[in-house]
């Protein structure tokens, strides 16, 4: 093979496996900042993965909500109306929280099944519920405003 092709078939090479190592370093990146989420039906049934960051979402239980009078710890439950998931959250919770109101949280599962979150997103207005707890409602045949089955359309 002569020198000049040589020096350009080690030149494409090059560009071909840095090209490969670029898109396999991308490909890597997008899938640890996934944020799936899960209806709390979904993490009884051991669906969620433990460890993993990942959202969850559903109606605050009433009753639930047990704040530690040293510290910013807040336990509450959250549930789409067929189960219930505990949550901890360290941190000051936003001002539209409270019980009988949908939320979507972004934290990790332990293996005690305890969903410890890092962030608790509160609806924004009475009328809105996110679109993920809504369908997740929709899915348990429960609604919001009442225990009862949801209205068939």
């Amino acid at each position: 093979m002569n020198p000049k092709r040589k020096q350009r078939l080690i030149i494409v090479l090059f560009i071909v496996f840095g090209c490969a190592t670029a898109i396999g370093l991308v490909l890597v990146a997008l899938n640890e900042n996934i944020n799936l989420f899960y209806s709390p039906t979904q993490i009884a049934a051991g669906e969620a993965p433990v460890d993993a960051r990942i959202r969850a979402g559903g109606m605050v239980v009433e009753g639930s909500v047990k704040r530690n009078s040293k510290t910013l710890q807040v336990d509450f439950q959250i549930t789409d109306f067929a189960e219930k998931v505990t949550m901890s959250y360290v941190g000051i919770l936003p001002d539209l929280f409270a019980e009988g109101q949908g939320i979507v949280a972004l934290g990790r599962l332990n293996a005690d099944g305890v969903f410890v979150a890092d962030e608790v997103l509160a609806k924004h207005d009475e009328n809105y519920m996110p679109p993920e707890v809504a369908e997740a409602l929709e899915k348990s045949g429960k609604t919001k405003d009442s225990m009862s089955p949801a209205p068939a359309y």
